[in-house]
This record gives structure tokens, sequence and C-alpha cells, in this order.
């Protein structure tokens, strides 16, 4: 693992929600002032995307995935949708 990905994977400030075919699924304990509506980061390697799960799940940044990624990644998130809203509310709340 390089660096960055190792601080990617191993920063205190970045909880881990859950794991799952080399994605981490995380979100930043400082999101925003304030605070951003629910949502989740996946990173794996250097590419890294962010879905916001308001009423309508919905990406709102890819940074190095292909489409066939995202997809996989997009039913990823909705399958994980209840996990990461209550980790979110138990973070934040």
């Amino acid at each position: 693992m390089g660096g960055f990905e190792a601080r990617l994977y191993n920063c205190p400030v970045m909880p881990t929600v859950f794991r799952e075919r080399g994605f981490r699924f995380f979100f930043y304990s400082d999101e925003g002032s304030p605070l951003e509506p629910v949502h989740i980061h996946v990173v794996r390697e250097l590419a890294e995307a962010k879905f916001w799960l308001e009423s309508t799940m919905r990406v709102a940044y890819n940074r190095g995935y292909d489409a066939r990624t995202m997809r996989e990644l997009q039913r990823l998130v909705e399958a994980n949708r209840s996990r990461i809203v209550r980790a979110w509310n138990e973070h934040f709340v």
C-alpha cells in the first residue's frame, strides 16, 4: 500500500463505515459548517467518488472510476444505505 493510500486507510478523522471488494466507504469527521447532508465517500487506490444519500441517491463527484465501476458503487451504496445513515447519525448526532 502506497503512502497516500495508507493515510486514507488509517486516518482517524475519516471514519470507515465498511470495506467491500477493495473499496473503502467513509466520511470525514469535519463535513462542513453547517454540516453537509448525509453522504459517503468511496476510495480505492487513487480514485474517489462521493454519493449524496438524501431522498434519492445521486453522485456528487467521480474522480477516476469508469462507468462500470460507478454502477457497482451505486449498487453497493444503495444496498448499504441504512448502515451508512446509521453510522453518520452515530458520529454526528
